[in-house]
């Protein structure tokens, strides 16, 4: 071995090395268990990677190359969610054509994937931007709309009106689109859904079954929603059907004082009085200005508008005024509740706004109104409410969901032509599947119109068709599919990418899905986690694949942060009120004005650090070993290079070690004496096998930075033998722990690892090899020394038995002199004793 450790030109030839032998790639095998290891589907982007994206990929990658050493057969492929909105914007922003530029940015993900050593099969290699792939994201629409699950409805939906697209509810964040974060509006348009309302106990019912964070699988059941209560008739005014109207609580319907619609229900326009039509008709023209997500936020001012109707409480028969509110949407329950001012906080504010009443049923605990008069507050009261209203025919009992049916369209270009054929004469009709794929067509001018319809409406090459079923003239659907349909299935196809007669054989997915480990950041947890949930128990009910979940387990790893200049606007310095000094801004205004905070990396913001330069100043290896040594996996960090740097000094005295007992060094020969160590000698292997415990372990945790902080400790404790050696005199245990140091380290810093393995001249790669099992009576410490403390100082140190109990402890630590002289013939009032760390005595 070199006595320099130079990482550049170590690690060209590794990665070299890996890719002439393909030692990535995986292929089907009855003789290893296998394991699937799968990031999140990624768009790449123009910025290109940089090194806060790698806390997700080089944990997963540290994992998998640990488990492929453990004997697995694993599969760790990548591809691009190369279709959708934001290549579509980003390619806007650039005046390019969409197809070049993604082929182009993943060829540069892929470059700097590879410069860093991620172990991928590149030969299963997926773009779901390619005709062969969308193909298939074709056919299962069509699968979906023959079984019922696809469906076109007129119907209000949240518009975008910077990216001139409909949004599905679940990228609306907080009124504003998940991408540009522009203000939503409501805007009545014909759509194309997926019928996901109908898996919804499904999708509650399997959270339990798998080994996902409690936070995401909470955020699903929140967004899934299921609610049980009462559906109730309210009688109205002048009309001979009644409203109905679902409560969780039908127990409160005694303290029913109005009832109030949502602004976009159908019954509004029939019950408005002509009095009150211009205020109505003015408030639900507001109301179409917001979504529904901004219309339920928690602290929004209630608003809304008398409509001139009364309907009849059919508990008390009171006359109660009827309202439209946004707080009320038509996509829960009927779209119209009974409102409760006593006992629901939204109803209270609403009738405090508008002087209505307010009637408590409960107090102190007791019910005081309705039939149930006396009998103390408790949840079986809603159960003998449905009965009381059932028996009399008033309501029933009924469960809904704050699910709402999955929105595909999208007024895009670059997006999966839906399938779909309009004829005058046989309505919808399905493209035959041996016309698959629907070809997007090759355009110069695709920006969005704006008008409510699709670029591809404006083609009449592409629009007009023939119908297949009467032959007659025919209009292809214009609409394509959101980026979020071709993610949700991506991960199947990866089984069997090149299979050219279905989107994945039987034989493929069984030996390799489900999905053994899902990484991938925690802003999915209601989009694409929801949606690739609810396809895979579609083919499961197909017949097309044996499994109703498609992620075992899932990780969400932290954010990585970096110091980047801003300014305060509105004048209070406050976190919401803080704006990026983007890079050609800052020459405005001088530096000793600017405000600097922590926030995620960003190319706008002018703050990305890029995994090219890292390397190039530090090498892959290094930081690598940074983003796994930061911190724990899950937490969000702060860049610094000053880590990366201490990362690269923690190698180059690895390869110091190493280097300096490469010469001679024989596996054979330490095999052969190892039994006979002693002492010293003795210490170091303990500590060797304790460390191959220690790191299995946490690796098997994903405690990536613990792992590498005991190979540090490891690492100092064979310095202190080294240094006591005499020049070129060897020592079998030194020797034995540089062999296991290399093997152990080599998840984490691939490169340095196989050139190591190498200088020890072992053959193989790494990858290939077997991890080390701990021996666990070399591994077991025999005796250990506790701290004798009284009233909290240290009074002794006590030498006992690894294995002895707290009573043995407790009676050595009594009998110890310097204890007897400090109790001073007095009665100890309590011993504390922490098994092989510490007693404490106190007087």
């Amino acid at each position: 071995m070199l006595e320099r450790y130079e990482f550049q030109v170590i690690e060209r030839k590794w990665q070299q090395r890996w890719r002439e032998a393909r030692l990535f790639e995986a292929e089907l095998c009855h003789d290893r268990p296998k394991y699937y290891g799968l990031e999140f589907f990624p768009y790449p982007s123009g910025a290109g990677l940089s090194v806060g994206h790698f806390k997700n990929y080089v944990p997963t990658d540290a994992f998998l190359r640990y488990k492929a050493m453990c004997g697995f057969n694993v599969l760790h492929p990548m591809g691009w969610d190369a279709f959708g909105q934001p290549a579509e914007n980003e390619a806007i922003r650039l005046q390019r054509h969409p197809q070049p530029m993604v082929q182009e940015f993943a060829a540069n993900y892929r470059h700097q994937m590879d410069l860093i050593g991620l172990a991928y099969d590149w030969s299963r290699e997926v773009n779901s931007s390619d005709p062969s792939y969308y193909r298939w994201t074709q056919w299962i629409f069509l699968l979906l709309y023959r079984m019922g699950l696809a469906y076109r409805a007129q119907a209000p939906v949240n518009w975008c009106p910077q990216d001139r697209t409909v949004l599905a509810n679940e990228e609306v964040v907080n009124g504003r689109c998940w991408r540009c974060d522009t203000p939503i509006e409501q805007r009545q348009l014909p759509q194309w859904f997926f019928r996901i309302t109908a898996y919804a106990d499904r999708l509650l019912a399997d959270l339990e079954t798998l080994d996902w964070p409690e936070g995401i699988k909470a955020m699903q059941r929140n967004w899934i929603g299921r609610s049980e209560g009462a559906e109730i008739a309210f009688p109205v005014v002048g009309r001979s059907e009644p409203l109905r109207v679902f409560t969780t609580r039908p127990d409160t319907l005694w303290g029913a004082t109005f009832v109030v619609l949502a602004p976009e229900h159908p019954l509004v326009a029939e019950i408005t009085t002509d009095t009150q039509r211009r205020e109505v008709d003015a408030y639900i023209a507001h109301a179409r200005g917001h979504s529904e997500i901004d219309r339920l936020a928690e602290g929004r001012q209630k608003t809304g508008v008398w409509t001139g109707a009364s309907a009849v409480n059919p508990a008390t028969g009171d006359l109660i005024p009827i309202w439209i509110a946004d707080y009320v949407v038509m996509g829960y329950g009927t779209g119209a509740i009974m409102a409760v001012p006593a006992h629901d906080a939204r109803d209270a504010a609403f009738a405090e706004t508008y002087g209505l009443p307010m009637i408590p049923v409960y107090a102190d605990g007791m019910t005081v109104a309705g039939p149930f008069s006396g009998e103390p507050e408790a949840s079986a009261l809603v159960q003998q409410s449905i009965r009381w209203l059932d028996e009399r025919g008033l309501g029933r009992g009924v469960v809904t969901y704050k699910l709402r049916d999955w929105l595909i369209s999208r007024q895009r270009y670059w997006g999966a032509p839906i399938p779909i054929i309009h004829c005058p004469q046989c309505g919808e009709v399905p493209v035959p599947e041996d016309q698959l794929p629907v070809l997007l067509p090759e355009v110069e001018q695709y920006q969005p119109t704006g008008t409510g319809e699709s670029p591809l409406a404006g083609i009449p090459e592409f629009v007009e068709t023939t119908c297949p079923t009467c032959g007659g003239p025919a209009r292809r659907e214009t609409d394509t599919m959101g980026g979020f349909a071709c993610s949700s299935w991506y991960f199947l196809r990866f089984a069997d990418p090149h299979n050219t007669e279905a989107p994945f054989s039987r034989e493929a997915v069984d030996a390799w899905l489900p999905v053994d480990l899902y990484v991938g950041g925690a802003e999915h947890a209601v989009m694409h986690l929801l949606y690739a949930r609810f396809w895979t128990k579609v083919l499961y009910d197909a017949g097309l694949v044996g499994f109703t979940e498609p992620f075992t387990t899932l990780r969400n790893q932290g954010m990585m942060l970096t110091r980047t200049p801003g300014r305060t606007v509105g004048g209070e310095d406050a976190i919401e009120n803080w704006k990026v000094l983007r890079p050609e801004e800052r020459a405005t205004i001088p530096e000793e004005q600017w405000v600097w905070r922590w926030v995620k990396m960003s190319k706008s913001y002018g703050n990305v650090v890029t995994p090219d330069e890292m390397a190039a100043q530090y090498g892959a290896d290094a930081l690598r070993i940074y983003e796994l040594f930061v911190a724990p996996f899950e937490e969000t960090v702060l860049w610094s290079e000053e880590g990366i740097r201490g990362a690269a000094r923690f190698l180059a005295r690895v390869w110091r070690l190493v280097a300096r007992h490469a010469e001679g060094f024989d596996a054979t020969v330490w095999r052969t004496s190892i039994a006979q160590a002693q002492g010293d000698e003795m210490a170091l292997r303990r500590k060797t096998h304790q460390t191959i415990a220690k790191v299995t372990e946490d690796l098997e945790s994903f405690r990536f930075n613990t792992a590498l902080a005991a190979l540090m400790e490891w690492v100092n404790a064979m310095y202190e033998v080294s240094q006591r050696l005499p020049d070129r005199q060897r020592s079998a245990a030194l020797d034995e722990a540089i062999e296991h140091l290399v093997v152990l380290l080599s998840p984490f810093a691939p490169h340095i690892a196989d050139e190591m393995w190498e200088g020890l001249r072992q053959m193989g790669f790494l990858y290939r090899h077997p991890w080390p099992t701990p021996d666990a009576t070399v591994a077991s410490v025999e005796e250990v020394i506790l701290v004798i403390q009284v009233n909290g100082k240290v009074r002794d140190r006590l030498t006992v038995p690894a294995d002895a109990d707290e009573d043995t402890v407790r009676v050595l630590a009594l009998a110890s002199p310097k204890v007897q002289y400090s109790l001073a013939d007095r009665e100890p009032a309590k011993v504390i004793v922490v098994l092989g760390r510490v007693v404490n005595v106190v007087i």
